[in-house]
């Protein structure tokens, strides 16, 4: 696509709020309460309460409110993939961005200018969340989480099937996993059934509500029950899914000899899973990898690239290379790592 005037640098701001559209006077993600905010998706480093006015998928709209109650927003617009909405003198669209359930990429047109921000997002399958559509653009923001070479994500069914296999090898214990509340705990026990595992799978407290917003926005997970109340020895044979920080709580002492167990990209840094006593590691991540990354980069065909929250230069240098204008946007307020 060629580019035409006005350039999106002219009406696209950076500011200590955060990527501020100018002509329609609303920010995407803002890191600080907003008048008027455009959320790509329900992680707490994209989407804050305290807004006023918010523009979302309905999921997300779903699960800001689960979250933040009254605080997600005075006024809340619903807006479906590929449906556009005028804000001001922009057109704007959401489209899938295959993060997590209602995850989207925010389609900017002003004045013949097209800019893709894509917030977080994937190319991996998951049958929680509709899949990532590339979008042929004039600007592209991407993130940069996995942004480096190292980081080369293998399938996640195989990853499922580690954990299965370990299961069959160790039916005495029980097997904990350390999953993030939203989108990847779902994520892993969709994977699960798809692998034909039709046993319960038992759930931290602080897991339970999200997987039931879940369920009642119509994703299927089978069997799922709070590990409250179980019995100790009820546990042996069976998968536990619990947040990171739950692994070496005294929480976990209710579970009979678990293996520790881990989905997240950052599981290909061995030194991170023995920290944390991971026992057996899943290389599941909801972020693009590097080679995904290019090949993303390369599909939507942006003469120009900017590059955010995570391995910017990295990413900035190896797209200059390609003869595409690159440059790091070096947004604040996101976590690298918080969810992965």
């Amino acid at each position: 696509m060629v580019s035409s005037l006005p350039k999106p640098a002219s009406w696209l701001r950076v500011e200590p709020g955060g990527l501020h559209v100018v002509p329609g006077d609303f920010y995407v993600d803002p890191v600080r309460p907003a008048d008027r905010a455009v959320i790509t998706h329900g992680h707490a480093d994209h989407a804050r309460p305290g807004n006023a006015s918010v523009l979302a998928t309905d999921q997300t709209l779903a699960i800001m409110r689960a979250r933040y109650g009254d605080q997600a927003g005075a006024s809340l617009q619903a807006l479906a993939y590929h449906e556009p909405v005028e804000i001001g003198e922009v057109s704007v669209r959401l489209v899938p961005a295959g993060h997590v359930l209602g995850s989207a990429q925010v389609v900017l047109e002003y004045r013949g200018s097209r800019v893709v921000v894509s917030g977080d997002y994937k190319r991996g399958a998951d049958p929680t969340c509709a899949p990532f559509e590339p979008v042929p653009c004039d600007v592209f923001i991407t993130e940069a989480t996995f942004g480096l070479p190292v980081f080369r994500h293998p399938p996640a069914g195989d990853e499922i099937a580690k954990l299965l296999n370990s299961v069959a090898l160790f039916p005495e214990r029980s097997h904990l996993v350390g999953v993030y509340s939203l989108g990847k705990c779902q994520r892993v026990i969709a994977l699960l059934r798809q692998a034909g595992y039709d046993r319960p799978i038992y759930l931290h407290g602080a897991l339970i509500a999200l997987t039931e917003l879940y369920q009642r926005l119509g994703v299927r997970l089978g069997d799922v029950r709070p590990m409250a109340d179980v019995a100790k020895g009820d546990l042996r044979g069976e998968i536990v899914l619990a947040p990171p920080s739950a692994i070496a709580d005294r929480w976990s002492r209710r579970l009979p000899d678990p293996v520790v167990c881990a989905a997240s990209g950052w599981m290909r840094v061995r030194q991170r899973a023995r920290q944390r006593g991971v026992e057996l590691p899943m290389i599941i991540s909801d972020h693009a990898d590097w080679d995904e990354l290019l090949a993303t980069i390369d599909e939507v065909d942006a003469p120009e690239v900017w590059v955010t929250h995570g391995r910017e230069e990295a990413l900035v240098h190896q797209v200059s290379q390609s003869g595409r204008r690159a440059q790091a946007l070096s947004l604040v307020g996101f976590e690298e790592d918080a969810v992965d």
